[in-house]
Order: C-alpha cells, then structure tokens, then sequence
C-alpha cells in the first residue's frame, strides 16, 4: 500500500470508527492499528480513557492524544532501553510536537472544549446526559469529531512520512 492509500484509508477509518463508536483517541489508534497491524492491543486498550478530552473532561484533545500515541509507537523509547541511549525520547518529543502544532494551525488549540466551540458553537459537557444528547445534535459523531480524527490520522501519516518513519510501497 503506497502513502496515499494509507493515508486514504487511515481517514476513512478513523471517520467511521468515531462515528459508529465514539471515543477520539481509539478512533485514531485504531485506525493505524486495523490499517497496519503494528499497534497491539494493550496499546490500543490505554488510549481508553483520553476520549472526550481525556474522561470526558474536555482538556487535551482525545484525538491529538491518541496521536501522540500512534506517533510513539513508531519511534518512542523502548523499557528495555529507558536510559534512551539513541535520544527516541527526544525524537518522540519532537514529532509530537508537529501535531501539536498542527492542531494550532487548524483549530486555533489543542483543548477540546475549544475545538467543540469552533466546530459546533460551543463546548459540551460530555459527562452530562443532557448535554451529550446535544453535543449529538449538533453532529458530534455525526461529522464535527469525525473530521478530527479523519485530520490527525492524516497529520500522523504526513509526520511520518516526512521523517523516514512511514514508507509506502
């Protein structure tokens, strides 16, 4: 499979597994996971709670976070190697750092409450019965998180790539 092909399906997954199933972070994991089979399970069972802008708190993005982990998962430090001789650390760092960044440009944050704000006109408490019920209404899971994930997984694959880490047939 080429860059564009995963790039292509890496989007399409993580558009429909949010939209069919909810939680950001999974929805990206997942998506790298179904499409290249190298994330493991447990990896993919940790990103559990960061959905919603970590528990549903609406802080750091689920989705940026479960980037980060996808990310980390091509470069970061092994336990084997926790001194981190070769510096993965630092290069994890830094790649996280460029979606990180990303988000900045398209969504003017990483929070997201704030995301919520500029794709749907206002945050969401996702923990309250009522106004998750309007969160969907206003197409959380319709298109508004969905697109957010279809970005970051697209995001990922460009870092990636761009640093050697992602090659395509």
């Amino acid at each position: 499979m080429n860059l564009s092909e995963l790039t292509n399906k890496v989007q399409e997954l993580a558009y429909q597994y949010e939209r069919q199933y909810g939680g950001c972070s999974q929805c990206v994991v997942g998506a790298y996971k179904t499409a290249l089979g190298t994330i493991s399970d447990d990896v993919f069972k940790a990103a559990t709670g960061l959905a919603g802008g970590i528990g549903l708190t609406g802080s750091a993005c689920g989705a940026l976070t479960g980037g980060v982990i996808v990310i980390s998962t091509f470069i970061g430090r092994d336990f084997n190697n926790f001194a981190d001789p070769s510096g993965d650390r630092r290069k994890t760092f830094r790649l996280a750092a460029k979606l990180v960044d990303r988000f900045k440009e398209e969504y003017g944050s990483t929070i997201c409450h704030d995301i919520q704000t500029k794709l749907m006109g206002r945050p969401f408490n996702l923990r309250d019965k009522e106004d998750y019920k309007e969160f969907l209404a206003a197409g959380g899971h319709e298109d508004k998180c969905p697109s957010v994930c279809a970005n970051t997984v697209k995001w990922i694959a460009e870092i990636l790539a761009d640093e050697g880490l992602l090659k395509g047939d």
